[in-house]
Formats: structure tokens, C-alpha cells, sequence
């Protein structure tokens, strides 16, 4: 760092006050014969003038207290043009502030100075260039790692001296580490609010938080994101353990913004190439594509081997204010899982959310299903439907989601019209009865223990029975229908998951629930049966899911 004094050195000129200061960082060389060069200055220079704008002592006074009062490093008066020597009254005035003032005698020339200033900060801009650069090539060596957020953070806060945080754009903390000193909680407390607030106010630039404690010494910069709100994904927020943030400091952290962008859409592309190959494992795996062998090696890189089990969601519809919908229950149920340490598959198809996981016995299963629902309803604020499937063989992990979806829809099947998904007067783990639900009053995890006749068509499975069973009730909407007939198959599967409920079947189907109503007559006249029959529609329903078993 240039000071007033190392850029004396050498030079054939005199100090006349401001000793005390003439260690005083100097950001630049300015010359200017302006009465008052204040306005096109920034703060930091050091000044040179021939003191041609000065003549009376009064001028001379307030020229100094000018430039003391703007922050200017120091003055270099250069005598021999207007004035022989340096007025008193600018040496007083200087005196009186501590502002180095410099006598320059007439056969140096400015060029002198400035040449020697210039060399000087371009040298130590390109000393700092070259270290920025090591630094930038040492945070991008961590994202490509893959050692996350973490990692990014302990090298800053050390780089620093300081202690680094990464908020999200809500102003949550995702990533801390402090250097010698830990940042108090109410600070970090308020830096979140402050955060908040600034989203809340769609305000997207850097700023100095306004902690008293924080301001001298901390800087918070937005992270940009891809989306087109311009409001920033996350902040990075640096605090130094003591003194002000240097030169130095500032540009490690913008540099920072990019390498904290990279590292978040790393894993933006991670989870979502994750999630996308999750649901074609899922859709190959209900679909009965793949299976044995070949399933089990598709489940390894999740973290499936030996025996697995199923976890299925229908998640509950997306209201205004109080979340739902599918991709908010799938992101629910994957935090869940995260929070309890369990790894596994999550995938959506068929509108349910599915985690596939490694095989536990019953108890431990229906408990840990319990748990994961009681965080899923917590993390949306609404209360999804939710079956557990028995451990099985990985390749046979078909048969785990299949139980896990029935138990969830026979559940659901003699639900009276109108009430809600909430599981109330239903559940099974740890009871088995069906009074866990109802004496605790919150939704419960649906298991075998509640599939009924249904656990006669699993062990049906292998068999041309359940083959001919599912035939005989719905090949002649298949076969009566032509092409129109997966069009009524799917209306009919519709309204029995909707409990025979016109209005919510129609808008599942989108269509209008007049045509609804033509498609249901149509299916009863093909096949004799009558769908306001609660015994017909439960063989319906058999039938449908027995179909999926022997697809």
C-alpha cells in the first residue's frame, strides 16, 4: 500500500506539517488549480497545485479545511509559479489539522511525482491482480471437487480473517464459518432480518448491514440468480474479525459471488439430473419394464441394495398461500428424508410422490414413515395421504410401491364424501387397528395392515386368476370402446380416486363434469355394474390395481 511518506522518499522536496499523517494511504495523484477541486474528487489523493486559485489568506485557510474535511491524503504545493515560497496561512491551517502539506520546490516537476505515484499503484494493482487470480483458481478448484458450500466458506473466512456466511435468498443461513471469531447469534440474526427485508423490498445491491456492531468491518453481496424477478438466490455476507475489509478483501468477495453461483447451479444440475433419472427409474419400475437383476443394479446409485421399501404421498391440492401440488410435496418429502439421514429415491409419477428406501423391519419401517410424515406436513403446512409398503427383495421393489399405493388408497376409498385427506380415523403403525389416528388426531401412514382384500390380490400376482379377474370387469370397456376406451378407463379410475365426487373427478380429468357424467352411464351400461354402488366401485378399484400388478 502507497503512503504519503514512502512517496516522499527520495524525492528533493520539504514537509512543512501533518507528520503525524504522512503514513496515510495514498489512492492516487491529482493535479488541479480549481478553488475547489472537492467535487471530481473521491477521497485519498494526493493533491498537487500551484496555489494559482489562491491568493488571500482567508482562501488559503479554507482550501485546506476543504480538503482535510473530504478526506484527501495530502497536499503538494509547488512554489515558483504564483507564489515564492508556501503562504503561512496554508501551513497554519494545515498545522491546526494535521494535513501533511509538502513544499515542491520549482525545478521538480509534478511528472515526478505522479511517474513515481503511477509506477507504484500499478505494480501493486498487478500483484493484487495475480493473487485474485490464485484465489479465484482455488475456488474454482473446490466447486469442481464437489466439496460445497462448506468448503467455499472455510477458504474465504481464512482468506479473509473474518467469518464468511452464505444466505439464501430468504435470508436463511446455508453455509457459516468464522476465522478466530465467532460471529454472535443476534448479529447473525440480524443480518438475516435485514436480508428479508431487502427481498421483501425486491432490493438487489450490495450494502454494508447496519448492525453498529458489524458496520465498519462487514459487507453483504448479492448472488445472482437465473430467475427474471431480479431478486438475488442467495447473499454472501463477510465480516471481518478485526479492522476494515482491505482492497484486497472487497475483490476476493466479488470474485466469490461468481465461484458461490457456480457452486449453486452445480447443484441445481446435480438435483435435478438426480431427480429426472429417480422418476425413469419410478416410471420404469411401475410400468413393469424393468424388474429382477436389472432393477436392483438400476437402484444402486441411490443407495438401494439388498432389500428395499416403499414410501408413497398423494400430495394434497395446491391452494393459494398454503402450498401443495406435487413438486412441493416431492422437495417436502426429500428434506424429510435428508433431516432423518436416510438415503434413497424420490420421484413423482401417476400424481403420488414415492421414496423408495432401504429395507427396514415393519415397526422400524412404520415409525420412521411416521416421523418423515410428520416433517413432510410441517415443512408444507398441509397434510398429504401417505401409505408404507413391507421390505422386499430390490428387484421385486414393484410389489413394496404397489402395497404402499393400496394401503394409501384403501385407505382413502370409504372415505365419506367431502372429507378431507387427512388420514383422520385411519392408521396402522404401530396399532394395526385403526385408533392411532383417531386418539391422536394428526394424519397417520397407511400400511398392509389396512389393504384388506387387497392383500388377496397380491397373492394372486403370479397367478392368471387375478389376470382374468381384472378382465372380466373391464375388457368390456376396453374392448366395447375401441380407442374411446382409455378415455373412459381413465374417467373411471378418476372418480373412484376422487370417492365418486363429480366436481373434483372432472377437474383431475379437465373436462366438465356433465361430460363426466356421460362417460360413468356409459362405462355402467357396458359393463352392468352401478357406479353409486360402494361394492361396485371397491371392485373397480380392485380390478384397476390388480391390472397394474399382472401389466
Amino acid at each position: 500500500m502507497l503512503t504519503v511518506r514512502e512517496l516522499l522518499r527520495d524525492l528533493d522536496v520539504g514537509v512543512l506539517a501533518g507528520e503525524a499523517n504522512l503514513d496515510a494511504p495514498v489512492r492516487w495523484v491529482h493535479i488541479s488549480e480549481l478553488a475547489d477541486p472537492t467535487p471530481w474528487l473521491s477521497g485519498g489523493e494526493l493533491l498537487l497545485t500551484t496555489g494559482l486559485s489562491q491568493e488571500t489568506p482567508d482562501e488559503q485557510r479554507e482550501y485546506i479545511y476543504n480538503l482535510a474535511d473530504h478526506g484527501l491524503a495530502g497536499l503538494g504545493f509547488g512554489v515558483g509559479f504564483g507564489h515564492e515560497k508556501v503562504p503561512e496561512a496554508l501551513v497554519a491551517a494545515a498545522a491546526e489539522r494535521d494535513f501533511p502539506l509538502v513544499e515542491i520546490p520549482y525545478d521538480t516537476p509534478f511528472i515526478a511525482v505522479t511517474e513515481k505515484a503511477f509506477a507504484r499503484l500499478v505494480n501493486e494493482q498487478y500483484a493484487l491482480l495475480q493473487r485474485s487470480i490464485a484465489v479465484q483458481e482455488r475456488l474454482q478448484r473446490i466447486v469442481l471437487s464437489e466439496r460445497g458450500l462448506d468448503a467455499i466458506a472455510s477458504a474465504l473466512a481464512t482468506l479473509i480473517g473474518g467469518t464468511l456466511v452464505v444466505f439464501d435468498g430468504r435470508g436463511e443461513p446455508q453455509a457459516l464459518h468464522a476465522f478466530r471469531r465467532e460471529l454472535p447469534e443476534d448479529a447473525l440474526s440480524a443480518i438475516g432480518a435485514e436480508l428479508r427485508e431487502r427481498a421483501r423490498r425486491t432490493e438487489a445491491r450490495g450494502f454494508v448491514p447496519s448492525h453498529p456492531e458489524l458496520a465498519p468491518r462487514a459487507l453483504a453481496l448479492p448472488v445472482a440468480g437465473a430467475e427474471t424477478t431480479g431478486l438475488p438466490q442467495a447473499w454472501l455476507v463477510a465480516v471481518k474479525d478485526s479492522g476494515g475489509l482491505s482492497e484486497f478483501d472487497r475483490v476476493v468477495l466479488h470474485q466469490a459471488v461468481t465461484v458461490v453461483a457456480l457452486e449453486l447451479l452445480r447443484r441445481h444440475v446435480a438435483a435435478s439430473t438426480e431427480r429426472r433419472l429417480a422418476g425413469d427409474v419410478l416410471s420404469e419400475l411401475i410400468g413393469g419394464t424393468v424388474e429382477g437383476p436389472d432393477l436392483a443394479r438400476r437402484l444402486e446409485p441411490f443407495g438401494l441394495g439388498g432389500r428395499v421399501t416403499a414410501l408413497v404421498l398423494s400430495p394434497p391440492a395446491r391452494q393459494p398461500g398454503k402450498g401443495g401440488g406435487p413438486e412441493a410435496c416431492e422437495a417436502a418429502l426429500a428434506s424429510a428424508l435428508r433431516d432423518e439421514a436416510v438415503s434413497g429415491l424420490v420421484a413423482t409419477a401417476n400424481n403420488h410422490v414415492c421414496a423408495l428406501l432401504p429395507g427396514f423391519l415393519d415397526e422400524e419401517l412404520f415409525e420412521l414413515s411416521q416421523r418423515v410424515l410428520d416433517r413432510v406436513v410441517a415443512k408444507m403446512g398441509a397434510a398429504p395421504a401417505a401409505g408404507a409398503g413391507r421390505a422386499v427383495a430390490a428387484g421385486d421393489a414393484r410389489r413394496a410401491y404397489h402395497e404402499a399405493r393400496c394401503a394409501l388408497e384403501a385407505r382413502t376409498l370409504g372415505r365419506p364424501v367431502g372429507a378431507e385427506a387427512n388420514g383422520n380415523g385411519h392408521g396402522s403403525a404401530g396399532g394395526g387397528n385403526g385408533n392411532g389416528a383417531a386418539a391422536s388426531g394428526k394424519p397417520m401412514v397407511a400400511t398392509y395392515r389396512d389393504l384388506g382384500s387387497f392383500q388377496l390380490l397380491l397373492s394372486l400376482q403370479d397367478s392368471d386368476a387375478l389376470r382374468l379377474f381384472c378382465e372380466s370387469l373391464l375388457g368390456p370397456i376396453e374392448t366395447g370402446e375401441g380407442h374411446y376406451g382409455g378415455e373412459l378407463m381413465r374417467s373411471l379410475e378418476a372418480f373412484i380416486e376422487c370417492n365418486g365426487q363429480w366436481e373434483a373427478a372432472a377437474r383431475r380429468l379437465y373436462c366438465h363434469r356433465h361430460t363426466l357424467r356421460y362417460r360413468i352411464r356409459k362405462i355402467e351400461e357396458l359393463t352392468g355394474r352401478d357406479l353409486a354402488s360402494a361394492r361396485d366401485r371397491i371392485e373397480f378399484w380392485l380390478a384397476l390395481r390388480g391390472r397394474e400388478l399382472v401389466n
